[in-house]
């Protein structure tokens, strides 16, 4: 499943790229997570605001008796600083739901990830998940895999 944000103004500026993310990690979040579940939580830019959403909804009582699976250091960190509980695949192997970002995603919703060097983390975390969700802002879309990766490397695994 593919969360994303609408097409901006042709004149982007960085707070429109950052609202785009929010509005689609907030999307993400309201739509596939409920209370009790065991969450796999992404790494990168959109998944900050993916977190503060948890956070949010955590504070209000909405979400109870989480477990919260991070794919990097960064989401660690970040779901430690919101207060939100940290498990690892070894300990909660079953997920309810995955939400992770994507580097490049086509209109079959495939996906190029792992550009971000958490590669190996988000595909044993995204295995353990009964649903895979993907964040991405419209920069992210492309006709064909592979017309926007920049760096001159290719990630190894496509989903």
């Amino acid at each position: 499943r593919l969360i994303r944000s609408t097409v901006p103004p042709p004149q982007t500026s960085m707070s429109d790229v950052n609202s785009a993310k929010k509005k689609a990690a907030f999307a993400a979040v309201d739509e596939f997570v409920k209370t009790g579940m065991k969450v796999g939580v992404g790494s990168g830019s959109t998944v900050v605001f993916a977190i503060e959403r948890l956070k949010e909804l955590t504070g209000k009582g909405q979400l109870k008796d989480m477990v919260y699976v991070p794919t990097s250091f960064q989401s660690t960190i970040l779901l430690k600083e919101a207060g939100l509980p940290v498990s690892s695949p070894n300990d909660t192997p079953i997920l309810d739901v995955a939400i992770d970002g994507a580097d490049e995603v086509d209109s079959k919703l495939n996906c190029i990830k792992g550009g971000g060097a958490c590669q190996l983390q988000e595909k044993v975390v995204a295995a353990c998940a009964k649903q895979f969700v993907v964040i991405a802002d419209y920069r992210k879309e492309s006709k064909t895999l592979g017309e926007k990766v920049s760096s001159g490397y290719l990630p190894a695994a496509v989903y």
